[in-house]
């Protein structure tokens, strides 16, 4: 088949850049300081986007930087150095959601290839094909879309444009990201990457017309989470998007570990080549499923792609579920002893799993330990600090070592 299908990946710095290039991602998006939707301090400057850039193209892995905030008046002089600084460091495309930065970019940079971002809330073949002819070459659908409205923009926009959806991560309950409640209370900007997701609080609040579902102001002093959007995941309906015509599946999570980055990123992976040997009778294997609830994540449901969601708030807290915590990261092996890095803190003898890009999880028992002296230790406790084990496997440096939390 051709066109296959893209596992794009956040990079919200060089530290999930770099899991996201040796878990598999086909291309990665991150932002700089100014014009992105996450502002903050871990974006690139100019001489990390260079080398950022260098070190995914080094791969064979696409870069594509956002600029998809709605700026306002004062920002728009400094669209144009930003532009030219992404052509200088040889990034693939922009992101955009403001029509305005898409003229600018066009005339900036003739030659650059433009994404339209979800921030755009695109939801008919209409606007998808207008945004085309005026230079598009990507467009980053509304989450709200089901599978049949996709299948339908697909089937009357040009086959040449690039069709973008979000498949896993965080949700937001406003249209496509379009919010005002944290600039209301916070006078934190969604719409400028500060939002402070007044979504996920608790709230004490009343709905007397919704059947059955009673939120008390005095009964439950914790609140309610009535806004709290569960996690998206499609990693079981790779078939499905794919036959809708999606381009990219896109990860969210910018703002997540690197961990979070790799452990994902390489699901997808899996799950996109699994699919690719058997397409017309893709069932993903439990153990590739079983992976992405091996990261921080709220509960999961499938978002739109399925039509309205019935169940897709979570009304009990707007806390994370987290089992696995990673405990080291493999430096290289050598004559039977793999050499790591501690990341938190165990045990000679505790049962960790060991992940390695697009193979199952390894469990092992590591009964003894060892210092950078060769001494036996009992215990790695001390963050970053040099360790070793022995096995008879190898295992490739990026390797993840995660330990399951106690329940």
């Amino acid at each position: 088949m051709d066109n296959k299908l893209e596992v794009l990946a956040p990079a919200g710095d060089e530290e999930r850049l770099g899991a996201a290039l040796n878990f598999g991602a086909d291309a990665v998006y991150l932002g700089r300081q100014q014009f992105g939707m996450r502002a903050s301090p871990m974006n690139f400057d100019f001489e990390q986007l260079v080398k950022a850039v260098e070190a995914a193209h080094s791969k064979g892995v696409k870069v594509y930087l956002t600029c998809n905030t709605l700026p306002r008046n004062n920002e728009i002089p400094f669209f144009e150095k930003f532009v030219k600084e992404a052509v200088e460091a040889k990034v693939d495309a922009l992101i955009v959601a403001d029509i305005g930065l898409l003229m600018l970019i066009k005339k900036y940079a003739p030659d650059m290839e433009i994404h339209i971002s979800t921030q755009t809330g695109i939801v008919n073949y209409v606007t998808a094909r207008e945004l085309y002819n005026m230079g598009a070459k990507r467009v980053v659908l509304a989450r709200e879309l089901s599978l049949d409205e996709i299948a339908e923009i697909r089937a009357k926009t040009s086959p040449d444009m690039d069709i973008e959806t979000f498949v896993h991560g965080a949700m937001c309950v406003s249209f496509s990201g379009r919010c005002l409640l944290s600039q209301y209370l916070v006078n934190r900007d969604a719409n400028r990457g500060e939002c402070a997701q007044p979504c996920r609080w608790g709230y004490h609040l009343v709905e007397e017309k919704r059947p059955g579902q009673y939120f008390p102001i005095f009964e439950d002093e914790k609140g309610t989470y009535i806004l709290n959007a569960k996690d998206m995941c499609m990693i079981e309906h790779i078939d499905k998007l794919a036959e809708a015509g999606v381009t990219s599946l896109k990860i969210e999570g910018r703002a997540k570990s690197a961990y979070y980055v790799a452990v994902v990123t390489n699901a997808y992976r899996m799950a996109v080549d699994e699919y690719y040997k058997d397409p017309y009778n893709f069932k993903l294997p439990n153990w590739i499923r079983d992976e992405v609830y091996k990261v921080s994540h709220r509960k999961y449901c499938n978002g739109f792609f399925f039509g309205t969601p019935e169940e897709s708030q979570y009304y009990e807290n707007s806390g994370y579920i987290r089992n696995y915590d990673v405990v080291a990261i493999v430096e290289e092996c050598s004559n039977g002893t793999v050499f790591c890095t501690q990341r938190n803190k165990f045990f000679a003898g505790d049962t960790v799993e060991l992940l390695a890009p697009s193979l199952k999880p390894v469990e092992l028992v590591l009964d003894k330990l060892y210092d950078e002296k060769g001494e036996e230790i009992e215990t790695a406790n001390h963050a970053m600090m040099k360790f070793s084990f022995k096995s008879d496997l190898i295992f490739p440096k990026g390797t993840v070592i995660r330990k399951q939390t106690d329940q």
